[in-house]
């Protein structure tokens, strides 16, 4: 049946049912996502043999130019349905119908395929969420009207009427009948067995769409007061602060209080319609990459952790509000206990916030509280997120990572849940952070401002468009799969008594801590203000003209594809000029005309700003940078010296910006090849610069210059003052960063940071710098100090031996 030869009734009940129903694609473009050839011989697989459905399924195949669904496939002189379900719509009295039925489709699409050897079927699932809400625990017949696994055709007309503009449309990668044919035969069983692999694939596809059955908080923070953990916690609070066991018990109640979240699917479904409203007034679009692994992990049944890094407020928001869209269930979230302010912080906790304070350390009740708390969600299958860094970024780059969550985690699923559970680090990156101007206050020693309905308010104010973000899905980590890997014997310290901490959890949680900020920085996205800012702050004067400026970002975009520091980093697909425009529709950078053209630059203050943009991505183009300063610097030698002068920088980058190639030295092979192939340098025996890009490689060398201005700084003082003590070394390293900056022009807030200089020299000690008759420390200096400028070798020098 053909478009065109529908019945009257159907035409008009498909006309009728357009107006009242929208549907959102799972995921937003499936033909490019999923690969799905328009070409191919298509048929969908439903659960359910519902007109509603395949109606919505009509309306939404003709949008992406796949065949209709209600046109049948027919080779040679036999002919089976488009569309196959594994069971019949619910009627409103009586039985369902007899599966076999619906059996007996699946064995016409398989005759087809005895029929003719050539054909090849491509059975696409789709599954029709109405809503896509959870229900709660101990719900009744009394939710008539609101969605629910098996609808009768009254409860689905009134799922039509209220939640029709609500319906999301997930599609699945197609499946290969001749495929199936060929490796299990055509007949019944494997009917059969297509019939059943269907049914569980939407049980798992509902679950991950919709999530668990929501508990009411109340019932859960009461389950949770009779659990024996805290029953033992309340007894031993009340010996150890000589108080009652009723005191301690009300102590409990109001620590859960605090804590549980209260997730409310009405909450949801409003803030959609705010959040999509906000979306469109702040940002030109969001882009996405590897939403697509995430859904598969739930769908396999892992218990997910995002973990991303954290530039602003709107990471709670942005991600929850994706991942929605992306069919997955917005997780809940551990937030600082700053955030449950009114109004925030009900609204916070209705959309799944369960809130957390900075430091419970020394309060066992609250940490068997929480403890058993995030144990509770992992058991009930929901997902949960959290901020490795404990708080927001100040400078663009990321932060050490705070290990309390992530040991929890971890010992949580030692005690035993079933599911296993997996991080999936998260890079956010934006066009304009609006908290960045507080932050340089901050950096400078303004005090923080406690967060408040009145910065609320005052942030809606000042609302306008920001550009673009980007989310990207980094490698995930399975829990148990690490530990096979670092702690084979582990499962002997699991079970119940989890809590008892073995020696080896430290170093393991502090290694998968730098593992998962790692991964965050190997998804990072190159996005037009970051790449702009990094480029004109290595150039003088913060100033370039617009054709060397666009020259110069192509050469970028194509080092960086054509090098590939991660297969999760994203470049995208654009000229330099045409990412230079991007930049500057921002109105983040000055543009000037005179005679001879246009020129680009940063103004004093705009250039403060714009270094917390250029550190979202600097790892990417550091590695780059240190190779050009090494070329520049030094006389031509051959490859693998080259290689070998380049790697001493490895410990410090992977210390201070989770640099993370899996094979280090492999990456710098790429980045020569890249480099050669580009002009930037030749090579025949030994490696030089190019004459033809000597002022491109200067450019390019001199995006490290802070970088290695700051490593003189460290290193000269460690070998100056081999046992200086790391308090001593902070303040030091921050009185010469201060000084040297002030003569060499540097304003970027992170090089005075003195905490950076102690946190860097304890990571170089785990990498050996430190051990006994080392040379490590010495060697690095020499090569850090020939690619500094004299000038700065010698502010250096003089500030360490000013009696010289």
């Amino acid at each position: 049946m053909t478009q065109n030869s529908k019945p009257l009734w159907l035409t008009l009940v498909s006309w009728a049912q357009k107006l009242l129903v929208k549907s959102k694609l799972i995921p937003t473009d499936p033909v490019a996502d999923l690969n799905i050839n328009q070409q191919d011989t298509i048929a969908y697989v439903l659960k359910t043999d519902s007109l509603s459905d395949k109606i919505a399924l009509s309306h939404v195949c003709a949008k992406l130019g796949l065949p209709d669904p209600y046109a049948k496939l027919t080779v040679k002189d036999l002919s089976a349905p488009r569309v196959v379900a594994t069971e019949g719509a619910k009627p409103l009295f009586g039985k369902r119908r007899d599966n076999q039925e619906f059996l007996s489709s699946f064995q016409e699409l398989l005759a087809l395929h005895r029929s003719d050897p050539n054909l090849d079927v491509k059975l696409v699932p789709v599954g029709l969420f109405w809503g896509r809400k959870p229900g709660k625990e101990g719900d009744n017949m009394s939710s008539a009207m609101i969605e629910r696994e098996s609808p009768s055709w009254l409860r689905k007309f009134f799922m039509l009427l209220f939640l029709g503009r609500r319906n999301f449309v997930q599609f699945s990668q197609p499946v290969s009948l001749r495929y199936m044919a060929d490796q299990h035969g055509t007949d019944e069983s494997i009917a059969h067995k297509l019939s059943r692999v269907a049914r569980v694939h939407f049980g798992r596809q509902r679950r991950v769409v919709t999530g668990p059955s929501l508990p009411r908080r109340e019932q859960m923070i009461d389950a949770l007061m009779r659990s024996d953990n805290i029953q033992n916690a309340i007894k031993e609070e009340a010996q150890s602060k000589n108080i009652s066991e009723d005191k301690a018990r009300q102590r409990a109640y109001e620590y859960l209080d605090e804590v549980a979240a209260g997730y409310s699917d009405n909450l949801v479904r409003v803030a959609d319609h705010i959040l999509t409203w906000l979306w469109n007034k702040l940002y030109r679009g969001i882009q996405i990459t590897g939403a697509d692994r995430v859904r598969q992990l739930a769908h396999d049944g892992h218990e997910v952790v995002f973990v991303p890094c954290h530039r602003s407020h709107m990471d709670y928001l942005l991600l929850s509000y994706l991942l929605y869209y992306q069919g997955m269930v917005p997780p809940h979230i551990a937030a600082g206990i700053n955030l449950n302010f009114w109004p925030a912080g009900p609204i916070f906790r209705k959309g799944g916030a369960f809130f957390i304070r900075r430091s419970f350390a020394g309060n066992k009740l609250y940490t068997a509280i929480f403890k058993e708390y995030l144990d509770t969600l992992f058991a009930k299958g929901y997902s949960v997120e959290y901020f490795c860094e404990g708080g927001r970024s100040r400078t663009g780059r990321l932060l050490a990572p705070k290990t309390g969550m992530i040991a929890m985690t971890m010992q949580s699923m030692m005690r035993g849940t079933e599911r296993p559970i997996t991080f999936v680090p998260v890079y956010l990156g934006y066009d304009h952070v609006m908290e960045v101007a507080t932050y340089h206050k901050e950096l400078r020693g303004k005090k923080k401002e406690k967060e408040s309905v009145w910065q609320v308010l005052g942030a809606i104010r000042k609302l306008r468009n920001y550009g673009q973000c980007y989310v990207n899905f980094g490698k995930p980590i399975t829990i148990h799969q690490f530990l096979n890997q670092q702690v084979p014997d582990w499962r002997k310290d699991a079970g119940p008594q989890g809590d008892q901490k073995p020696s080896w959890l430290t170093p393991a949680v502090n290694k998968l801590a730098n593992q998962i900020m790692r991964h965050i920085n190997d998804a990072a996205a190159i996005s037009p203000a970051p790449l702009t800012s990094l480029t004109l702050l290595a150039s003088e004067q913060n100033a370039m003209e617009r054709s060397q400026l666009e020259s110069q970002l192509e050469l970028y975009l194509q080092l960086l594809r054509k090098s590939e520091y991660s297969q999760h980093s994203t470049v995208p697909e654009m000229s330099g000029a045409e990412l230079l425009q991007q930049a500057l529709d921002l109105n983040k950078f000055e543009v000037t005309q005179d005679q001879l053209g246009e020129i680009i630059s940063l103004t004093e203050q705009s250039a403060i700003t714009m270094t917390y943009y250029r550190n979202n991505i600097l790892h990417l183009l550091l590695m780059p940078a240190l190779l050009a300063s090494l070329v520049t610097h030094h006389k031509p030698k051959a490859r693998e010296d080259l290689v070998a002068l380049a790697m001493q920088f490895v410990p410090m980058l992977r210390a201070e910006l989770f640099f993370n190639p899996e094979c280090a030295d492999a990456y710098l092979n790429r980045i020569l090849d890249a480099m050669v192939e580009l002009g930037l340098l030749r090579e025949n025996k030994l490696i030089k610069a190019s004459p033809d890009a000597a002022n491109q490689l200067r450019l390019l060398a001199s995006v490290a210059q802070e970088t290695l201005q700051r490593y003189g700084i460290l290193f000269n003082m460690l070998v100056h003052h081999p046992g200086i003590d790391r308090a001593s070394l902070e303040k030091e390293s921050q009185l010469l960063a201060k000084r040297l900056g002030s003569l060499n022009g540097i304003s970027a807030p992170e090089f005075f940071d003195k905490k950076l200089y102690g946190n860097l020299t304890i990571r170089l000690k785990e990498f050996g710098f430190f051990d006994e008759d080392s040379p490590l420390i010495a060697q690095t200096c020499d090569t850090i100090n020939s690619l500094l400028s004299d000038s700065v070798l010698q502010s250096i020098e003089q500030s360490l031996t000013p009696n010289s």
